[in-house]
């Protein structure tokens, strides 16, 4: 039995995500289908980035991941499935090609082109999730193999966002918010491996968060930075909203600091 997973900004309010899982159950009803998240604001690729990005490696060999944040539905942009090759066995992801995937490992691509696969022959222009994406996750479940499904592309053609890394500093690390979580968080491109064994701060804006293991760790409404769970630093309210006290937004700077040794 395969697994498919899908992540969209389709909320729950509307009958798309259980259209699109009657279209996999028709051609696919063996698959196991999991709603990894549908509550991505409304066109926010780089949201929909960062949760697959810290999430397909808790899912098995085989999983078909299906990602539908399209803003370019109906337009030039490239519908594609992607393989992924990881330590655990190789992935897919049936995405538009956008930027979503910058950074994942992908190691082969294809453009979705032949219509064979397809839900009809003349899908919709701003349905394709349904008319696609679904179908053609459905049939890779069945066993169709990447090259059915249209023409090659090669990886380094694939759309790529212009994600800042963590730089380091004579410092510590500067970096940028890449993600706010439904908590307020304000998580950081800082990945917490990369960090030595010492407290450090971190500045955004005029605000200075100190470092603790965990939230529990400070008093109700203090400010904090911490290594999340999903390996990040982040920057957190305890019992509050990051987001709504500092006023934080996705791409503002951020710096690391380490403290003086003591």
């Amino acid at each position: 039995m395969g697994v498919i997973t899908l992540l969209t900004d389709f909320g729950h309010k509307d009958s798309y995500v259980g259209v699109i899982k009657g279209v996999i159950a028709g051609i696919s009803p063996q698959s196991r289908v999991i709603d990894l998240c549908h509550g991505i604001q409304p066109q926010a690729i780089l949201a929909a980035r960062f949760n697959l990005l810290t999430s397909y490696q808790y899912f098995p060999e085989g999983t078909i991941h299906v990602v539908v944040v399209d803003p370019g539905v109906g337009t030039q942009r490239t519908a594609v499935v992607v393989q992924m090759t990881l330590p655990t066995g190789q992935q897919m992801i049936v995405a538009p090609d956008n930027g979503i995937l910058t950074g994942f490992p992908v190691v082969a691509a294809v453009a979705l082109t032949n219509a064979n696969y397809w839900r009809v022959p003349q899908p919709s222009h701003t349905f394709h999730g349904r008319d696609i994406f679904a179908s053609v996750a459905a049939h890779l479940a069945n066993g169709v193999s990447m090259d059915q499904l249209g023409k090659r592309l090669l990886v380094t053609d694939l759309v790529s966002l212009p994600i800042s890394d963590a730089i380091a500093t004579d410092r510590g690390y500067r970096g940028s918010i890449q993600y706010i979580d439904h908590f307020g968080n304000l998580i950081t491109t800082i990945p917490g491996e990369i960090l030595a064994k010492q407290p450090w701060n971190v500045r955004v804006g005029c605000d200075l968060a100190p470092s603790y293991m965990t939230y529990g760790d400070t008093q109700p409404g203090a400010l904090l930075a911490l290594i999340g769970s999903h390996g990040y630093v982040e920057i957190a309210i305890n019992s509050g909203s990051a987001a709504k006290m500092l006023a934080g937004q996705v791409g503002d700077g951020v710096e690391l600091i380490y403290a003086p040794r003591g």
